[in-house]
């Protein structure tokens, strides 16, 4: 017979349910709060294959950098003066030349005989002239010999008129005789006079025709000595000391005047030109420092132009060379030109990371105590150089951070591992 149970017993089987549901609770509790305080297992990365720098506080030097070519400061083209054709080429590119070698040999049969017509033009103007001059100056001897007689019987009749009034006073000769010998004097000085004149004014003409021939003459001159200048711009010359650089027309190439022929430079003056991005070039100015590196040497320099246009998204900019040229620096070499914009004193700054840009906030991995781990950071930045970056916040000065790029870790990653 079956005997009921102590309801004690029930009561106690309930609480040590309870209390196990408790401690089970409690346990899983303790678990999840173990887990929660854990952090998540960090990728391994490779030391070797990042690069690590220190936060460091003092002075920035703020600069660009771009590349460039070497270009001469001086450079002339050397045009055609006339039509014609090229027959000959006397030197090659690469040459030094002075202001008298002779690079090209133009023809133009027309001109030649543009030359004669000319000269012959010339030669019988200048005969005209001689003709006409030798005219001119016969027709005034002939008014000055007439002249000179009637001078001549004027003085005579004065001293015949003179001597017959010393006669008058003594009674000798009648006063009739007087007013006619007086009368003829003073007639030969009026004709004297008038003969006077038309001497001024034969040789006053004789000059005006004279200038109009001679003008005619000049015409034909000034028209000969061109087509003489012309024929010896055939002989096309390089006219500065220097280096022939560049021949632009052919063998047998027809050539207008006008046309540039050749290019001549003096490789002894020579500036950089170089090529930055247009959004660094907002605080290059004029006279900024900058140095140009040849490859066989580095220049000092001086920004001396900023070409206002923008080209492919980067602006020119001309650096005038203050050192000597080392050797092997030649027009066209391709150089790289760094320009200092300013230096900045007292900042927290570090080497620039690949991915950093000016005036904004980035996630830098900084190395924690055991320089194992890595954990990501904000960090604001400010403005940069070539080879480093302004850090306004987010690190102190000693902090060790990756500027390799860490974009392949991907943007869920917080934290790393080195080995």
């Amino acid at each position: 017979m079956d005997k009921p149970r102590d309801k004690a017993i029930a009561r106690n089987r309930k609480i040590r349910r309870v209390i196990y549901l408790v401690l089970a609770l409690g346990v899983v509790g303790a678990i999840s709060f173990k887990l929660s305080q854990l952090q998540p297992a960090a990728q391994t990365v490779e030391r070797s294959t990042v690069i690590i720098d220190t936060v460091r506080q003092g002075e920035m030097l703020r600069n660009v950098r771009g590349l460039g070519t070497l270009v001469p400061e001086e450079i002339v083209w050397i045009p055609a003066t006339t039509s014609g054709r090229v027959e000959k080429r006397m030197v090659q590119p690469g040459t030094s030349v002075t202001p008298d070698t002779v690079i090209f040999e133009l023809s133009n049969p027309e001109l030649q005989q543009q030359l004669l017509d000319a000269e012959s033009q010339l030669r019988s103007s200048e005969a005209e002239y001689n003709n006409r001059k030798v005219e001119l100056e016969s027709q005034l001897l002939n008014q000055r010999a007439q002249a000179a007689t009637v001078e001549s019987d004027y003085q005579q009749a004065k001293l015949d008129s003179d001597a017959n009034e010393q006669l008058a006073r003594e009674g000798l000769v009648s006063e009739l005789v007087i007013k006619q010998k007086r009368t003829r004097a003073n007639e030969l000085a009026t004709r004297n006079q008038l003969e006077k004149q038309r001497i001024a004014m034969t040789a006053d003409a004789m000059k005006t025709q004279l200038a109009v021939s001679q003008a005619s003459l000049e015409q034909k001159r000034t028209l000969y000595e061109l087509r003489k200048k012309q024929i010896a711009d055939l002989r096309v010359k390089a006219g500065m000391n220097g280096v022939l650089q560049e021949l632009s027309v052919q063998i047998g190439q027809q050539v207008q005047p006008g046309t540039n022929l050749a290019r001549v430079s003096d490789p002894k003056r020579l500036k950089a030109e170089v090529k930055i991005p247009e959004t660094q070039t907002k605080d290059i100015q004029i006279g900024q420092p900058a140095q140009i590196d040849t490859r066989n040497g580095i220049i000092p320099g001086r920004v001396m132009r900023i070409d206002p246009a923008v080209q492919n998204g980067t602006r020119t900019i001309d650096v005038q060379l203050l050192g000597e040229l080392p050797k092997g620096a030649v027009p066209d070499s391709t150089v790289d030109g760094t320009i200092e914009l300013e230096r900045l004193t007292n900042i927290l700054y570090v080497q620039r990371p690949t991915f950093g840009q000016e005036n904004s906030t980035i996630k830098l991995f900084k190395l924690e105590a055991d320089d194992q781990h890595a954990e990501a950071v904000p960090v604001q930045l400010g403005r940069h150089s070539v080879t480093h970056i302004e850090i306004r916040s987010g690190l102190k000065v000693g902090d060790k951070v990756i500027v390799s790029d860490t974009s392949q870790y991907g943007d869920n990653v917080t934290r790393i591992r080195l080995k």
